[in-house]
């Protein structure tokens, strides 16, 4: 089957109201098309399965897998049918099997045989799953690879480290680039650990309907047919079997769910970080340069931080989506009417957001600029003040902690208020002179003395997270 043609009769959804993911190389990966594919695709490995548990013809399995993948469906008119019975595989499989009965008409009877729709869109669902993943964590990849890169070039690099949006303590840049590839590499981890599984259960859990027709078909397959039916389909699908059928078992779905929510959560991190860092009266860093990005329809001289702003807003709306998915593992009986039905939207939209910043993030930290220089000229605002913290520590064991604190409070507040460095504020109190000199209080306040183990926090992530190897594989 075709995915273009089937392209062609499908309605619009070019992701004009959610840029992040318009055009991205996941979108073909969860439209309309994709999960018709992935349908079709689990009807088709169904029956080979069966096929080779000497259930159903080989001839029939081949018959319908090449049906599958080579007619054209019309999309739209599956998408309509689809309200009938309130999920699309009842208009799938009529679609399939005439499909197939123009073709041979005994293959016919072997499309969806002993099945249910949940099932199917299960197995579908997860197929969607897996092969969009493969893409988020190709991207997810760059990311960390080029955070480690920016880690490397910039372990020396100080800045002022910001904690409730003011300068705290020192840092280096190399360090929160560390810090983003380890989160990174962290969710990565946490989505390739998916499992997911394919969906075998019949009408109530029982597959007793996948049962009654093997032994039709080939008289007693025995007791462990169920199991070897399970192992087979997942074979064949690539995915993994579960102990049972989870109808009800929601788990693999808002997993799914939560994950994507981290994983967008994590590059909504480097987003933030990277639109404070680009703000005019900061200017540590800039996103790369591409015509037409970021202008405004208003002011001609702005360049705003677009990538990261699509990150953002993916991030900010996967963790409602995610909390659908868990909103729906309370399911009744042992099949629910509209709990699952409620799944696959969210689903979708997690799995196109998730892939969307993935890519976006990819090319925000590949090509971000920072000035290395912006980044030591905002030190020194603060006067000195950026390294209080120090003199405290070396303070108070020759002053005494309350007299120390008064001195460096009062210095402090002489520093802001007159714009002085606080080393000279200090070097003008007799209590403090009798301990430290002139020399040694300007040594005190600089701040790139002062960055603890930052730089070797990140030859320890260099080291942990295997670069540069990781930037090669």
């Amino acid at each position: 089957m075709p995915d273009s043609a089937l392209r062609d009769s499908a309605p619009i959804d070019s992701g004009l109201l959610a840029p992040v993911r318009a055009g991205v190389a996941a979108a073909s990966l969860t439209d309309d098309v994709a999960w018709l594919r992935a349908m079709l695709d689990a009807e088709a490995a169904l029956v080979r399965a069966q096929a080779t548990l000497g259930v159903a013809p080989h001839q029939a399995a081949d018959v319908i897998t090449k049906v599958v993948d080579t007619t054209e469906f019309d999309v739209v008119a599956l998408a309509r049918a689809a309200r009938g019975a309130a999920n699309p595989v009842v208009a799938v499989v009529g679609a399939l099997g005439a499909a197939v009965a123009a073709v041979d008409s005994a293959a016919a009877q072997y499309v969806h045989r002993g099945s249910t729709s949940q099932d199917i869109l299960d197995t579908a669902a997860m197929l969607v799953v897996a092969r969009t993943s493969a893409v988020i964590l190709a991207d997810l990849r760059r990311v960390e690879a080029a955070a480690l890169r920016l880690a490397a070039a910039h372990r020396d690099t100080v800045m002022a480290g910001r904690t409730l949006g003011a300068h705290a303590v020192p840092v280096t840049f190399g360090l929160k680039a560390a810090g983003w590839a380890t989160a990174v590499h962290d969710a990565a981890k946490r989505l390739s650990r998916l499992d997911l599984p394919i969906q075998l259960g019949g009408a109530a859990g029982t597959l007793a309907g996948y049962l009654e027709s093997a032994k039709v078909e080939a008289g007693d397959v025995g007791e462990n047919y169920a199991r070897l039916l399970g192992e087979e389909f997942a074979k064949q699908t690539g995915l993994s079997a579960p102990l049972l059928p989870w109808h009800t078992n929601r788990i693999p779905i808002a997993d799914t769910g939560f994950t994507a929510a981290l994983v967008t959560g994590v590059l909504g991190k480097i987003a933030v970080d990277v639109q404070v860092l680009a703000r005019t009266e900061i200017g540590e860093a800039a996103e790369p340069f591409a015509e037409g990005r970021g202008v405004s329809s208003a002011m001609p001289h702005k360049r705003n931080p677009a990538l990261a702003t699509l990150i953002r807003a993916a991030a900010t709306q996967t963790p409602g989506l995610a909390a659908t998915l868990a909103s729906c593992l309370p399911a009744e009986d042992e099949r629910p009417a509209g709990a699952w039905h409620a799944e696959w939207h969210p689903l979708r939209e997690l799995l196109r957001l998730t892939a969307g910043a993935a890519e976006t993030a990819a090319e925000l930290v590949e090509g971000l600029t920072v000035d290395v220089d912006r980044m030591r000229d905002n030190l020194g605002m603060t006067h000195g003040l950026i390294v209080s913290e120090r003199l405290s520590a070396t303070l108070v064991p020759l002053l005494g902690r309350t007299e120390a604190a008064t001195a460096i409070r009062a210095a402090s507040l002489t520093a802001h208020h007159t714009k002085t460095p606080l080393h000279d504020v200090l070097a003008a109190d007799p209590a403090v002179t009798a301990h430290l000199t002139e020399t040694e209080l300007a040594d005190l306040t600089r701040p790139s003395g002062y960055l603890g183990a930052a730089q070797a926090m990140v030859d320890e992530t260099l080291a942990a997270l295997a670069w540069p190897q990781l930037d090669t594989e």
